[in-house]
């Protein structure tokens, strides 16, 4: 008797362990990073992101936010828990419709456990409700969000979407986007693609939608009192264009550069290839920054890019990003060189255009401004490191790099791969070895050492040397490390970013 007993026992648990699906036994949590070696906490695994829904409800005068953010995704795992990156006060969440347990770990990390396991490859829509004054949120010293007199902004690189919505924070997983945000009567909003209105009892709601695949970071929210312009390019493609009404002395230079945009867009278009996206523009907020940065269809510039007179040499840097940095995002932010030194040559190109400059001329001028034993050519363009992301050598020795391929191809394989690369990678990722391999495609020579020489070598390159393609031309070098100003080229400010805030660290970010 006592035997048989065991043995139901032992078939009954048999039974019930049959009885569970495969994937809730072997369920378990997503990674809380996605990888990246300059930042491992950044974005998340097991699951991938097609679209965010951002409905939003601001008062400038508080700086009170209001949120509800659904996510659609499929999971890549079977999932037991999941991590979205947020720092805002979350109220509730959902998962497939029903309530999910959650909690805050770590500086970013909202981890969210569903009532149910979700299986590999299903479909997982996820609803966050949230409240807070994302003005006061810090994590690690910093934030993301610039409060103005009249409301606020998000705009910053490598993060800045956790101020406002919950996401998979990192380029590789790029969605669609529809965000739509309720302001007081007289407030306007600015956000990345096409826009409508509406207004009811003293509220106004503006939306817009963006549908071609953008990365997190790239998604951008300005709330407060803009004049607003729309137009068309000479092609026919939309232009929306804000600026705010207390920009003072700088006023008037902002709209002298900013309203070439859809000029540039078409003369970028000609090197680069079809514009990418459905609509373009930009604005300038009130605030103290200093940097530029190229969210996605709609580039946020601080007035102080134009504190010195007109900028189109910004415009334009920030405008090429469209194609090098949002269409073609990097793979790992170790591939910044692919997003920055590309950007910084199309300004070369637009003071080659107007005369004001030759490329190989500002490729000579940069290579003699900075001294054999200049901390400048101590940074790898092709891996700078997390602390020089966005150091000058990235940008005007990478700029030099893509000279050096110019000249090492030919004009004619140049321009080609100069356009052919955003159109094969379009709404992808990708790595500067794959962006060799490209160019060695297309031109048929093996430019191993020419990368190697310019893009990941301490020191600076012998004129002459294997993949060393510039000849200094004798123009006067500049002034050490900080370089003199290239003529033609309007050096811009440094960008802010979450590594300069915690080690007051002053980049050159030449935008």
């Amino acid at each position: 008797m006592r035997k048989r007993l065991i043995v139901s026992a032992a078939a009954g648990a048999l039974a019930l362990l049959l009885s569970v699906p495969a994937s809730a036994a072997q369920a378990g949590p997503g990674a809380a990073g996605i990888g990246d070696s300059y930042y491992p906490e950044a974005g998340n695994g097991g699951y991938d992101v097609s679209h965010y829904d951002i409905r939003l409800k601001y008062q400038p005068a508080t700086d009170e936010l209001e949120g509800t953010t659904t996510i659609l995704a499929t999971a890549t795992q079977d999932l037991s828990r999941f991590n979205l990156d947020f720092v805002l006060n979350v109220k509730e969440v959902l998962v497939n419709g029903r309530a999910a347990a959650f909690t805050t770990t770590g500086e970013h990390e909202l981890v969210v456990t569903p009532a149910r396991t979700i299986a590999k490859n299903s479909p997982v829509t996820v609803v966050v409700r949230y409240a807070d004054r994302p003005g006061t949120v810090k994590r690690d010293g910093y934030t993301a969000w610039l409060r103005t007199p009249d409301g606020g902004v998000a705009a910053n690189e490598p993060e800045g979407s956790a101020w406002w919505y919950p996401s998979n924070d990192h380029p590789t997983d790029k969605a669609t986007f529809d965000v739509s945000v309720q302001v007081p009567d007289g407030t306007q909003v600015v956000s990345n693609g096409t826009q409508t209105s509406s207004s009811r009892a003293g509220w106004t709601r503006y939306n817009y939608r963006q549908t071609k695949p953008q990365a997190t970071y790239l998604a951008t929210l300005a709330i407060g009192r803009f004049e607003i312009r729309q137009d068309t390019t000479p092609g026919g493609l939309p232009v929306l264009t804000a600026y705010s009404p207390d920009l003072g002395a700088n006023a008037g230079a902002a709209r002298a550069s900013v309203e070439r945009t859809g000029e540039l867009v078409d003369w970028l278009s000609g090197a680069f290839g079809p514009y990418p996206f459905d609509s373009v523009g930009g604005y300038v907020p009130n605030v103290p920054t200093r940097y530029a940065l190229e969210t996605q269809g709609q580039i946020f510039y601080s007035p102080a890019q134009f504190a010195r007179g007109a900028n189109t040499s910004v415009v334009v840097h920030e405008l090429a990003h469209q194609w090098y940095g949002d269409s073609v995002s990097v793979q790992r932010w170790s591939d910044i060189w692919l997003n920055e030194g590309f950007a910084r040559y199309a300004q070369w190109l637009w003071s080659e255009h107007e005369g004001e400059g030759t490329a190989q001329e500002l490729a000579d001028y940069t290579y003699a401004s900075y001294p054999a034993d200049d901390p400048f050519w101590s940074i790898r363009p092709g891996d700078p490191g997390p602390d020089h992301q966005f150091a000058g050598a990235v940008y005007d020795r990478g700029a030099v790099a893509v000279q050096a391929l110019r000249n090492a191809v030919g004009d004619e394989k140049f321009f080609a791969i100069l356009k052919g690369w955003p159109t094969e990678r379009k709404y992808g990722n990708a790595t500067i070895p794959q962006f060799q391999a490209y160019a060695e495609r297309i031109s048929g020579k093996p430019l191993g050492g020419l990368f190697n020489t310019w893009l990941f070598t301490v020191g600076k390159p012998s004129v002459g040397s294997a993949g060393a393609a510039p000849a200094v031309a004798g123009l006067a070098p500049g002034a050490g490390s900080q370089g003199a100003g290239a003529p033609g080229v309007v050096q811009p400010e440094p960008k802010s970013w979450k590594k300069i805030q915690e080690t007051n660290t002053v980049h050159e970010h030449n935008d």
